[in-house]
């Protein structure tokens, strides 16, 4: 029962970071730097939750097995090994992108200064390192929906 009330909050903060990956994209499109920093934090740290939820889903040993149609078994686990693959490529990919935001606003001062010679070479490393990021973590976040969906119509809980 605990191990289920854990895997859905880990399904609540993964769809919030994936509104707040979202939103800070878009926000950052509009040019409004601020709002965007907040929701890459939010979508930063709500992912972070959702981790450490998982992992102690996984630890009190409630895991799911695909049991559904056997015409999907191939596409879903195509899914799967695909949604693990970059899930795990993602995380570094986050950190350097986060790093090198940090490294620039501490170089800038504040998000208004972001232009001086020492805060410049970190954003573009920023701006770099995010065009492969959030790709990457948009298609993590919406596998891990489809799978946590297939799961619950045709998943089998493993008693570990």
């Amino acid at each position: 029962m605990v191990a289920e009330v854990v895997n859905q909050w880990a399904v609540f903060t993964i769809i919030l970071s994936g509104i707040a990956l979202t939103t800070g994209v878009i926000l950052i499109k509009q040019g409004n730097r601020e709002a965007h920093m907040r929701a890459m934090l939010a979508a930063s740290g709500l992912a972070t939750v959702f981790l450490v939820l998982y992992l102690t889903r996984l630890g009190l040993g409630y895991e799911k097995k695909y049991v559904g149609p056997d015409a999907w078994r191939t596409a879903y686990y195509v899914l799967l090994i695909s949604h693990i693959i970059l899930a795990a490529l993602n995380l570094p990919l986050a950190l350097v992108a986060l790093w090198n935001a940090w490294k620039g606003l501490r170089a800038a001062g504040n998000l208004s200064r972001i232009d001086l010679p020492a805060a410049r070479p970190f954003f573009d490393r920023h701006r770099q390192w995010v065009r492969w990021t959030v790709p990457v973590w948009l298609y993590v976040a919406v596998t891990g929906w489809i799978i946590y969906l297939v799961l619950g119509r045709y998943g089998e809980v493993i008693k570990g």
